[in-house]
């Protein structure tokens, strides 16, 4: 197919995918929040509650990770501490995994990390949110809103290849082979 008319396409499916997300934000508007237990973590600091890690904001994204043996979860993380800032102006954000806080630290320092990082070590908190299979633990993502004295979820996203959480898999996209078995990996030498 010859370039212009190839692209023309394209942009039409990017027009289609746009009217989808449309259509799945008023989709999302209407979710009945699911209440949580304010669990107990253990952040850099020793045990947080789910609700100070809100801080200020009424809205909280906490990302599921599977921890520092996952190149995936890796790269991942690596592309939120470049919109941190962003994330932050509207909503806290933290990094969940089964890591304990000095492992956590140590992998951050390492990636030059930003964001706040917690362990669901010793709690069901990953388990009961969905983020814990067969094989262990799952990579996702769960939005939580403060309403009152309790703590609800309102949103949650498993993580994959492709999905709309890493800018890689999109960019990927654009070669006319996608990622072609490319995997991700912790440095590229």
């Amino acid at each position: 197919m010859p370039y212009r008319e190839t692209t023309e396409k394209l942009a039409g499916y990017r027009r289609e995918i746009a009217a989808l997300r449309a259509r799945m934000r008023e989709l999302q508007a209407t979710v009945e929040p699911e209440e949580v237990a304010d669990y107990v973590l253990t952040g850099a600091g020793g045990p947080v509650r789910l609700s100070q890690l809100f801080g200020d904001k009424d809205t909280l994204f906490v990302i599921h990770n599977m921890g520092r043996t996952c190149p995936n979860c890796t790269m991942w993380a690596d592309g939120f501490n470049g919109v941190l800032a962003h994330l932050e102006d509207r909503a806290g954000f933290v990094v969940a995994s089964p890591d304990d806080p000095a492992t956590q630290a140590a992998f951050a320092a390492s990636r030059g990390w930003r964001f706040r990082m917690v362990s669901h070590q010793g709690t069901d908190f990953a388990d009961k949110m969905g983020y814990r299979g067969g094989n262990g633990w799952l990579p996702g993502v769960s939005v939580f809103r403060k309403v009152g004295d309790r703590i609800v979820r309102v949103s949650a996203v498993a993580f994959d290849q492709g999905d709309d959480f890493c800018a890689v898999w999109h960019f990927f996209d654009m070669i006319p082979e996608g990622p072609a078995g490319w995997r991700a990996k912790f440095s590229y030498q």
